[in-house]
């Protein structure tokens, strides 16, 4: 652990706010002691709702790297992650996150995701967004295709 890198998470977060180009959260990632990718959460510079600080650092991690996993890789956020870049995080296959900021900081400056939370333990028919199954037996060619292809690359 360093707290160098967090300091250079924050010292982003920072310059994000004051330049207007997103909300007050960014992530550097480490491999073996080294800063591999920074991201700033661009959302509203971008008009993405996916360009969080932890998303922009796994893209750019992952495009440096040259793999969709990050296992030997440290990420320092500056807020506990949200529930989709959590879900990223989990993906990626990195070996620990630190994070400053609480989930609970970020609910009282206007960015709580209880409601997501909330939502992902109904059940899919209780949800608040409708979500109707369609056409599932097409769609199992492509899960078919997927089981009996030799050559698949797993992860």
């Amino acid at each position: 652990m360093s707290n160098g890198f967090m300091a250079r998470a924050i010292e982003l977060s920072l310059e994000n706010v004051r330049s207007g180009k997103g909300g007050p959260f960014a992530t550097v990632i480490v491999k073996h002691g080294k800063i591999i990718a920074e991201g700033s959460n661009e959302v509203t510079s971008v008009n993405d709702p996916t360009a969080h600080g932890e998303i922009v650092a796994i893209r750019e991690a992952c495009r440096r790297l040259r793999t969709f996993q990050l296992s030997d890789c440290e990420i320092y956020t500056t807020c506990e992650p949200c529930p989709m870049c959590l879900g990223a995080i989990y993906w990626t296959r990195c070996a620990r996150v630190y994070f400053a900021n609480t989930i609970e900081d970020a609910a009282k400056i206007g960015f709580s995701d209880a409601f997501i939370y909330d939502e992902i333990r109904r059940p899919v028919t209780r949800r608040q967004l409708p979500m109707i199954p369609l056409m599932r037996e097409e769609a199992q060619q492509a899960f078919r295709a997927w089981q009996e292809k030799r050559d698949r690359i797993p992860y």
